[in-house]
């Protein structure tokens, strides 16, 4: 049952995204931008819905209220597909930095060049890098909030943290709130995974870490913040999903911390 019910969803969020790109193209290509997005927005609403309906996997957000109004930046842990569009029904204007291969896309690309993201060279140096921050800056002057995963790539549920330091300089340079955001997806929706899992689960929007502090200093305490709220947030998620198949990464973290907390 569980596979049958992972191979209907996935023929449905294929036949979910293509055919409403495709038919309601029209009306996104000739809709102002803002107004357009309400597309992107029903999408990612369908595939919660599909999710729920289909898998049985479903999610609460905590700490809405913790999203500032105007520019800020999300900070999300990335573990799977999911967390890239999930949340978009609850952000107004989100923008990202993404990798220009996937502006070459058709269709797609079009999709994405219309909300004015942000592509970059991974590779890039010098004049280009300065260039995608004079656009980033622009578009968080306008209100927007951009979507950074401080990781870069996804990671597995409780594998250890790679951060990387491009989300420091933005915020040395951009100089708006950074909310760091939780949850694990990849426990329910792997990377590269077939098999989805029913469950229920939080996402956990954390307090805004405000500007102004040195980027060091910033950089060191979004990961101490990140990683002590992943750690709690997967204990909590697996004592309330105990049908889980662990992934090897969150089996071990979770043995660490049971270590740590009964020494």
């Amino acid at each position: 049952m569980l596979l049958l019910r992972s191979i209907l969803f996935n023929t449905a969020f294929y036949i979910n995204l293509f055919g409403r790109m495709i038919l309601l193209s029209p009306i996104y290509f000739l809709t102002p931008r803002k107004a357009a997005f309400r597309i992107p927005k029903g999408w990612a609403s369908s595939n919660n819905w599909l999710m729920k309906n289909i898998v049985g996997a479903t999610f609460e957000i905590e700490g809405l209220e913790n999203i500032p109004e105007g520019g800020c930046i999300f900070a999300p842990k990335h573990q799977s597909a999911w967390d890239t569009f999930a949340l978009l029904p609850w952000q107004r204007d989100p923008v990202y930095i993404l990798k220009r291969e996937l502006m070459w896309i058709p269709l797609f690309g079009w999709y994405v060049a219309k909300q004015r993201m942000i592509p970059v060279n991974r590779g890039a140096r010098g004049k280009v890098m300065v260039e995608v921050m004079k656009r980033t800056k622009e578009e968080m002057d306008a209100g927007r909030q951009l979507i950074i995963y401080p990781e870069g790539t996804r990671r597995a549920p409780g594998a250890e943290p790679e951060y990387r330091y491009g989300i420091a300089r933005i915020y040395r340079d951009i100089k708006v709130p950074v909310v760091p955001i939780v949850a694990h997806w990849g426990l329910f929706w792997g990377r590269r995974k077939l098999i989805k899992y029913p469950g229920r689960f939080k996402v956990k929007i954390l307090p805004p870490i405000q500007p102004g502090m040195d980027p060091d200093a910033f950089y060191a305490h979004l990961i101490e913040t990140l990683e002590t709220a992943s750690d709690q947030l997967l204990i909590e998620t697996v004592k309330a999903n105990p049908h889980l198949p662990l992934p090897p990464t969150a089996a071990k973290r979770l043995a660490e911390l049971r270590a740590q907390s009964a020494a």
